[in-house]
């Protein structure tokens, strides 16, 4: 497969786009727009709170990278339907076109636009149902943007979850009136998907690919699951894509409370520090103990596995989150290595043993890529 990695990493460089495409809707802190990919990611989250399978998971990933060539569209404007479809299918054509194996991801996108299938219904309810909570769960949310809700739930593409999610809105219509959650697992659940909102104003020391700002650890995270999606050909044996996609969307969630920690900060040392690994694991316990007791435990336990680096899915998915900022650095010239004046050697030592072990091929072609950029 080493012949196809440059497709494959031309395809994801290009996901990264979706990160510049602003949507309507806002952080819940209202603090600026959400762009489609923190979006992809909370979708994806969503999913995984609710139960999805790995392939609604999947389509949720792949759901909306057609907007970094026709943009978003808001519900609450008029557009021409058939148009909008048009350009949609033309975007997806040549962005999974660039892809070796984009068939499969196309077929994915096709499959969650048809809304035919299992699978795809369920992808397409937690699309649906996150720009409504993410209204109303803020703390002081938008009255234009609550009038919009409203007229979604009871008339546009979100009245038909009355039928398929009762319980879901019905607490819509609760917080609608002004009401307090009812209580129960669902409102647990959501209160966790309200604090993982925070995310996405944590910034990171890379910068997007065409360098105009840092990237967020909620955007990241997306990537890092569509780099697993993309990738998963390259594992080793006994490593399960889906379950690593899972472990990618929790794995940055405790940054929530601590920040960011740049891997090359302190020498490269400021990972490996027992002040750090304890504010960590305290923030884990602080924001997965929001969900219902079984879940949090479920969710604790990936992350911890994340942590440890022991078994094949967490060995694969380090590999990718070393990986993936190596890509950032690589494709924008670099700007996070100068910050902290990173050298080739300290890339080998802090990347290298991370990425070979979980991916030997990926390290191979990546290696050649940076002795190209550092020799340059």
């Amino acid at each position: 497969m080493h012949g196809n990695l440059p497709r494959h990493f031309t395809f994801l460089c290009e996901a990264d786009r979706l990160k510049s495409v602003e949507r309507a809707n806002v952080l819940m802190d209202l603090s600026r727009p959400e762009n489609s990919a923190e979006h992809s990611w909370h979708v994806a989250l969503y999913a995984m709170v609710f139960g999805a399978s790995d392939r609604a998971i999947a389509m949720t990933l792949l759901h909306d990278l057609v907007e970094i060539d026709t943009g978003d569209h808001p519900i609450h404007l008029s557009h021409d339907a058939s148009a909008v479809a048009q350009a949609e299918a033309r975007a997806a054509a040549r962005l999974f076109g660039l892809a070796p194996d984009g068939e499969a991801l196309h077929a994915l996108w096709r499959e969650f636009e048809a809304a035919e299938t299992p699978d795809a219904r369920m992808a397409k309810r937690m699309d649906h149902s996150q720009p409504l909570f993410q209204v109303l769960m803020a703390g002081k949310p938008l009255p234009d943007h609550v009038a919009i809700v409203r007229d979604n739930m009871s008339g546009g593409r979100a009245a038909r979850l009355r039928r398929e999610w009762p319980e879901a809105m019905e607490a819509a219509d609760a917080l609608l009136d002004g009401q307090a959650l009812p209580g129960g697992d669902l409102a647990a659940r959501l209160r966790f998907l309200t604090e993982a909102d925070l995310l996405k104003s944590v910034h990171r020391a890379n910068t997007l690919i065409d360098a105009s700002r840092r990237e967020n650890s909620g955007e990241h995270s997306w990537h890092l699951a569509l780099y697993a999606l993309v990738l998963g050909g390259y594992a080793g044996a006994g490593v399960d894509p889906g379950r690593v996609i899972r472990m990618l969307l929790l794995h940055d969630l405790v940054e929530i409370d601590t920040g960011d920690v740049p891997l090359h900060s302190a020498g490269g040392q400021a990972h490996h520090s027992a002040a750090v690994q304890a504010a960590e694991t305290a923030a884990a316990e602080r924001i997965f103990g929001l969900l219902p007791v079984s879940q949090a435990a479920e969710f604790l336990s990936l992350w911890r596995e994340f942590e440890a680096v022991e078994t094949p899915d967490a060995i694969f998915a380090k590999a990718l989150d070393r990986c993936q900022p190596a890509i950032q650095n690589l494709r924008s010239g670099g700007a996070g290595w100068v910050e902290y004046d990173v050298t080739l050697a300290d890339i080998e030592a802090r990347v290298g043993p991370w990425v070979e072990q979980g991916a030997p091929e990926i390290w191979n072609w990546l290696w050649q890529e940076l002795r190209h950029h550092f020799a340059e």
